[in-house]
């Protein structure tokens, strides 16, 4: 495992079930935002497959089966898959590697990334991304959000007060930036949102969603 990965891991492995218990479906998310995964959603087609490509705790495989998926989840922290699990029996969770993931080719009708790119250092999003796309059908789409600006950040101050010190990096790109990764992958950039913070939130916000052409 590389050393962000090991450290992301220890970091939510450690916060999960404060994690889990503080967010259990959308209650962060701004209407913007849940706007952007109905416009997804709304381009894969009936009933599409879908993977939660960083799936967390799996707060969002709800939110998406609610509007027509049939949604599956994986995440590289064991403790979050655990009460992934436990909360939403009713999809399959698995504990993986964005870099490396346990799926065949064009497996899926959508890839849902929300805000699970954001711990991965900028040399090694490009194999993230193609990853996301290798399980992607011809003709299915991938959702990625992501706080904007520019380079690192030390994140996870916010668990101190709940008697949980962890460490974890927040890599922040520009629109731009994951449009032009995306595309040098063959995608086609389908929609683009960028927000400015609201409520608690330090740093503006984005989704990107893109296409994979039909073969």
């Amino acid at each position: 495992m590389r050393p962000e990965e090991a450290l992301t891991r220890v970091a939510y492995d450690t916060v999960a079930d404060v994690y889990a218990d503080a967010f259990r479906a959308t209650e962060p998310e701004q209407p913007v935002d849940l706007a952007m995964i109905d416009h997804f959603v709304a381009s894969l087609g009936d009933a599409p497959r879908v993977l939660d490509a960083g799936c967390g705790a799996g707060r969002m495989l709800a939110h998406l089966a609610a509007r027509g998926c049939r949604p599956e989840g994986v995440d590289l922290s064991p403790q979050m898959v655990r009460r992934a699990r436990a909360d939403h029996p009713a999809y399959r969770c698995t504990v993986g590697s964005l870099t490396a993931l346990d799926e065949p080719d064009e497996e899926f009708d959508g890839v849902f990334s929300w805000y699970s790119t954001i711990h991965t250092p900028d040399d090694d999003l490009d194999q993230v991304l193609a990853e996301l796309v290798r399980v992607l059908r011809p003709g299915g789409h991938v959702l990625l959000a992501f706080q904007v600006g520019e380079g690192m950040r030390v994140v996870g101050q916010g668990f101190a007060a709940l008697g949980h010190h962890v460490v974890m990096h927040r890599y922040h790109r520009s629109v731009t930036d994951i449009a032009s990764r995306l595309e040098r992958l063959g995608l086609s950039v389908t929609a683009r949102m960028e927000r400015g913070p609201l409520g608690s939130e330090a740093d503006p916000q984005a989704v990107v969603i893109a296409r994979r052409p039909e073969q």
